[in-house]
């Protein structure tokens, strides 16, 4: 039998996932990478002894990734070793107001006791809610291609989705449970991952908080970067021809089917089915020929994108105090920072970020006596990017960092990069140079994403961050696998 040519563009955690998946079951699978590494977001850069993780740093739902290696008889020990943090994390108020949040359950609730005396019982109940959330939402309904509402019309199904307050917004759910505004605060952290506020966000994603207090945080030992790591080698495991520096041009639609794709080098593949893991914008709108595209440019400017950042990757030649290995700094208001990145798009005034040490976790990350620092600040997508600006940033974030930790770290930086909006678009081709992809507001959630699949080309499918199930590293990875159960229904070898 010969086998059906699949070629999988970009090799992110969607674009990886989808080819496994593919290769696994008999597909002949060739996916195709811009870049010179793998990753996509999640590359890794090393320079003076440092080794930079270059996008995420949270490792949360570590059952998605126990499931996605399962499905080949493989486990995530196979490839990595995870470490639980303890404290989970730490939210810095103010000078001399720092909250180490605690891996321990039953630490926890007494923490948020001591800030709000009888919320105990109301913190069970809040994640007794959030659990059922998970259980229906990252088991079941996550997993639902979305082409289709009949995919949502069991009578149990409508009945979940009304128990997961899916048309209540997250901040009204939170204030149900809690009084204190520094348990709100740290109540709606997580669904920043999300792509906007609390306010926009559905209590559906209280899911998040059973995510964070109860599954944890976790590091896998060498940074984030290990499980791409992993991912190829599983994918190579399972015959998929990785080819880097391939950039697609173009994919070429002949008779409503896609039957090759060109490259910038002018090479070209041919190809069965294609599945497309970059940025889907930049597919769409860049690839293919207008009389094929699923979307016009009206449509993608009235998305709500989820934010983009600016980075700074920093080496240190002496050991930081008063941190740990993730840090989040609220010692301003959400509000203002909120508001220039929703409401008014603008540079912040006084931006909220968030601080990452790996270092004290992995010491393989780092020169012995020296420290890896990263730091993130949340920006509206589409603004004006200058190293000008980034460094006013750096400095104005660095003020407050070295007052609230009571330390000099200017005076010891020895590497620093900084990575933006324009980054963004050079190496990914990120729509208005966003970092995360769509919002999961409710009006762009399941079958009001963009679709999975091309409407009028029938051989040519979409994965990652802009369709179902949304963004995060976590969601990606059940991305891939969603569409290639999808190819498979469709397109029997």
């Amino acid at each position: 039998m010969v086998q059906k040519k699949v070629l999988v563009i970009g090799s992110g955690f969607a674009g990886l996932s989808a080819a496994t998946h593919l290769a696994h079951l008999g597909y002949q699978v060739t996916l195709l990478e811009k870049n010179s590494t793998p990753g996509g977001r999640a590359r890794k850069f090393e320079a003076e002894g440092f080794t930079f993780d270059m996008g995420p740093s949270w490792y949360w739902m570590p059952d998605v990734f126990d499931t996605y290696f399962s499905h080949f008889g493989k486990k995530t020990a196979d490839y990595y070793d995870l470490i639980r943090l303890d404290p989970s994390y730490t939210v810095v108020f103010g000078e001399k107001d720092f909250m180490d949040i605690p891996a321990n359950l039953a630490e926890f609730r007494k923490l948020l006791e001591s800030i709000e005396p009888g919320v105990g019982p109301k913190l069970d109940e809040f994640l007794k809610q959030a659990a059922y959330k998970y259980k229906v939402g990252i088991q079941d309904l996550v997993y639902r291609p979305s082409r289709s509402l009949m995919e949502f019309a069991s009578p149990k199904l409508l009945v979940d989705m009304i128990r997961m307050d899916i048309f209540q917004s997250m901040s009204k759910h939170v204030r149900k449970f809690f009084k204190e505004d520094k348990i709100i605060r740290l109540m709606e952290f997580p669904v920043l991952f999300l792509g906007e506020t609390a306010q926009n966000i559905p209590a559906l994603y209280s899911l998040m908080n059973y995510a964070d207090i109860v599954l944890g945080t976790w590091y896998p030992a060498g940074g984030m970067h290990k499980i791409i790591e992993g991912m190829v080698s599983l994918a190579e495991e399972k015959g998929v021809n990785i080819r880097y520096d391939a950039e697609v041009a173009e994919i070429i639609v002949k008779n409503d089917k896609a039957e090759s794709v060109l490259l910038n080098s002018g090479e070209s593949f041919d190809a069965d089915i294609i599945v497309a893991g970059a940025d889907y914008h930049h597919v769409d709108s860049m690839m293919l020929a207008p009389e094929y595209r699923n979307y016009n440019e009206a449509y993608w400017d009235k998305r709500v994108m989820a934010p983009s950042s600016l980075l700074f990757y920093i080496g240190v030649d002496k050991r930081l105090k008063n941190l740990r290995h993730h840090n989040l700094f609220f010692d301003e208001p959400l509000g203002p920072h909120a508001d220039a990145i929703y409401t008014n798009p603008r540079w912040p005034e006084k931006p909220l970020f968030y601080a990452s040490v790996p270092s004290i976790t992995d010491p393989t990350v780092a020169p012995e006596g020296k420290e890896n620092l990263f730091l993130l600040i949340p920006l509206a997508p589409d603004l004006e990017d200058s190293e000008e600006l980034r460094e006013k940033y750096f400095h104005m974030i660095m003020d407050r960092l070295e007052k609230l930790t009571g330390q000099d770290i200017r005076n010891h930086i020895i590497y620093k990069r900084s990575y933006a909006h324009s980054d963004f678009k050079s190496d990914y081709h990120a729509f208005k140079g966003n970092a995360y992809g769509l919002a999961n507001t409710l009006l762009q959630t399941a079958i009001l994403k963009p679709s999975l699949k091309n409407k009028k080309v029938k051989n040519l499918y979409y994965t990652g961050q802009f369709t179902v199930p949304g963004p995060g590293v976590p969601p990606s990875l059940i991305s891939g696998h969603v569409v290639a159960k999808e190819v498979i229904k469709e397109n029997n070898l």
